[in-house]
């Protein structure tokens, strides 16, 4: 070969690599590090403690400038990494179902996986394995998992990340929650009607935030049903230190049933042990103990005793969430402020205890409905006398028919408008309605801090917003911690 020719060859050759090296640069620019430090006070109510969370997050920032382009593939692959047995019939079993509808749904284009149990230690090495099988999207359900889907999300910026439950987010990793509070309110008012010793349960996994509000909340619907009753409404808690271990719910309820007299229990345990346990002592004993179910629909394990419940539907944000990446919307470089906080009105979480094969909802138990047709209460809202049914479902329907909250719900920023109840508009509207004319976290409420004890006051009027809520480590003055792993 000639020296020209060489020389001719080594030029083209620096061309190229200058032209890949340029593209690489796109993606791989130089780049400088921002550490940003957010501190976020969500006082608990006028006189109350508040509740501080400061996030620091380190930020690789491009010096050009420039956000690289993404085209969505043409085939998504997503994995989902369940805490518990896809069998709990619980939390890891409903994010299935989901995983399972979408899956169908979007069968054209979507292909899913999942791996369960998977210890919070064993996350990292199992979304290491996924990647390796060519899997682009990920959903990380449990709390635990919020750091170590962050660290993999840092290490693999060409990826997306949907972390459950969590707080953090980055460029490539977005937070997602179906909210239960409301409906735990709706199960609160069933319970103060139904018991008949003002004594009620609570079994929870861990004294999370989440926990606590849905607790918090279950106290105040029985307080406003059971003191127009005369019955003085106590809250007892026991916490079992396990997202799931039906020995340890089963032996939480026994212990709730036989030292502090309850006849109306609600938990957070992913197994069907209490409402098993409920079930059987009615059939056995003729001890009738309400119980509500938990995030599935229960009522076939306990039809003589399961009240109401909780139905979470995650496929409603799955199937969301999957088609903004299938069409673009989201891409690995725009989801630090995608935060999904899905309460009533979204259809992600629904009041009941039974879902029929036509897809309709058993909202309360047949057996159950006579009883509370024949308790007469008052609507605290418009003075208005009713049967304890009409203002459960009046309640139901104020919370539900909420549509505006859908434009909220999926954004960080837009939080903070998510407990304006209405807006001024002028003309002959003059009002435009935001969020439900009713909020169980609406003062005047008074407790304390769970580790502090110190007095926690929400003035007459004042409605928890979402900062308030998701920060909540204060329960109601009739709610008691009588049993703590």
């Amino acid at each position: 070969m000639s020296k020209t020719a060489l020389i001719a060859g080594f030029v083209i050759a620096v061309i190229i690599v200058g032209i890949a090296a340029f593209y690489a640069g796109m993606s791989m620019a130089p780049s400088k590090t921002t550490t940003v430090t957010t501190t976020v006070t969500a006082s608990s109510g006028g006189g109350g403690t508040a509740a501080t969370v400061t996030k620091t997050v380190t930020t690789t920032v491009s010096t050009s400038g420039t956000t690289p382009s993404w085209t969505p593939p043409s085939k998504i692959k997503a994995a989902w990494i369940y805490v518990g047995p896809v069998g709990d019939f619980g939390w890891s079993y409903m994010h299935d179902l989901g995983r399972r509808v979408v899956a169908a749904l979007y069968k054209d284009w979507l292909k899913t996986t999942y791996v369960e149990s998977v210890p919070e230690s064993k996350l990292k090495s199992t979304i290491e394995s996924l990647i390796q099988k060519g899997y682009q999207v990920f959903f990380t359900t449990s709390f635990g998992y919020m750091q170590g889907t962050l660290d993999e999300a840092k290490l693999h910026p060409n990826l997306m990340f949907f972390h459950c439950s969590g707080y953090l987010r980055y460029k490539n990793m977005g937070t997602y929650f179906a909210d239960l509070y409301q409906i735990y309110y709706l199960d609160g008012l069933i319970a103060g009607a139904l018991t008949k010793t003002g004594h009620i349960g609570y079994v929870a996994a861990f004294l999370t935030p989440e926990l606590v509000r849905h607790i918090n909340a279950f106290a105040i619907g029985a307080k406003e049903i059971g003191e127009q009753l005369g019955k003085n409404i106590q809250v007892y808690v026991i916490e079992i230190g396990a997202w799931y271990n039906p020995t340890a719910a089963r032996q939480a309820a026994e212990t709730l049933v036989n030292q502090y007299n309850v006849d109306a229990i609600a938990y957070t345990e992913d197994s069907t042990a209490i409402l098993e346990y409920a079930e059987q002592l009615y059939k056995q004993q003729h001890k009738q103990i309400w119980v509500f179910s938990h995030y599935s629909p229960g009522y076939v394990y306990g039809p003589d005793v399961v009240a109401s419940g909780q139905i979470v539907r995650w496929e409603v944000i799955y199937a969301d969430i999957l088609a903004k990446i299938k069409a673009g919307v989201y891409t690995p470089y725009n989801l630090e402020n995608v935060d999904y906080w899905d309460l009533l009105n979204s259809g992600a979480v629904e009041f009941g205890c039974w879902v029929f094969p036509n897809g309709t909802v058993m909202h309360i138990n047949p057996k159950v409905i006579p009883i509370l047709k024949n308790i007469q209460v008052t609507d605290k809202l418009t003075g208005k006398k009713m049967s304890a049914y009409e203002l459960i479902m009046e309640r139901y329907y104020e919370m539900k028919n909420a549509p505006m909250l859908n434009a909220l719900d999926s954004l960080a920023i837009t939080h903070k408008y998510m407990n304006i109840t209405k807006v001024s508009i002028g003309g002959k509207e003059k009002y435009y309605y935001i969020a439900p004319i009713f909020d169980p976290f609406t003062g005047p409420l008074s407790g304390y801090n769970i580790k502090t004890h110190a007095k926690v006051t929400v003035p007459a009027g004042e409605r928890l917003g979402h900062d308030a809520l998701w920060t909540m480590q204060w329960f109601v003055d009739w709610v008691h911690i009588v049993g703590k792993k």
